[in-house]
């Protein structure tokens, strides 16, 4: 990913940026209110560049620079199933949560998960503990990162995403849990 990191530049796609970088558009929207909604969302297709043109006139390097620092930032928050299922057999105390859809959840769950829903989050936030392992995850892993912000913003100081979400831990950790896909 490295060599890939390098080759983007202000005439970059948004496209090619958004796939170095997966979650390039909350670094956007966090620093710059940029692709958060209609009248600041971008195409694919459109360079970084004219990006930061129509945004303020902004510094197409100074914004990939910001960009990258807020990825490496992210991926820091990610935990591998491998380490998550390491850690619950050493017997540590991990709560984990399930973000995914009711119908989802119906489908196929992990053990000991509690899925989030307003009842829920009351509960969570009330008597879960700050400082305590809390593991968010989904489908494969693309919708969480949102989820732990949130809790961080709560006080929650040990919040990390499984890597893959569900459908990671089926091929890595247990094949009984169940695969699917989605339909649109």
């Amino acid at each position: 990913m490295e060599q890939a990191q390098e080759q983007l530049g202000p005439a970059s796609l948004m496209s090619d940026v958004l796939r170095v970088y997966p979650w390039a558009q909350r670094a956007l929207f966090r620093k710059y209110h940029i692709g958060g909604c209609s009248s600041c969302a971008f195409s694919p297709e459109e360079s970084l560049a004219a990006l930061c043109e129509r945004n303020d006139k902004l510094d197409p390097n100074e914004v990939l620079r910001h960009i990258e620092e807020s990825h490496n930032e992210d991926a820091s928050v990610h935990i591998s199933p491998k380490d998550v299922a390491a850690r619950i057999e050493k017997g540590e105390e991990i709560r984990l949560l399930d973000i995914r859809t009711k119908e989802e959840w119906d489908a196929v769950r992990l053990p000991e998960a509690t899925r989030m829903s307003q009842d829920s989050m009351q509960d969570i936030l009330a008597k879960w503990p700050r400082e305590g392992l809390m593991v968010i995850y989904d489908h494969t892993g693309k919708n969480s990162l949102d989820a732990a912000t949130y809790f961080q913003g709560q006080g929650f100081t040990n919040v990390n995403c499984l890597e893959g979400g569900i459908d990671a831990w089926s091929q890595q950790v247990d094949a009984s849990v169940r695969r699917y896909r989605l339909e649109a």
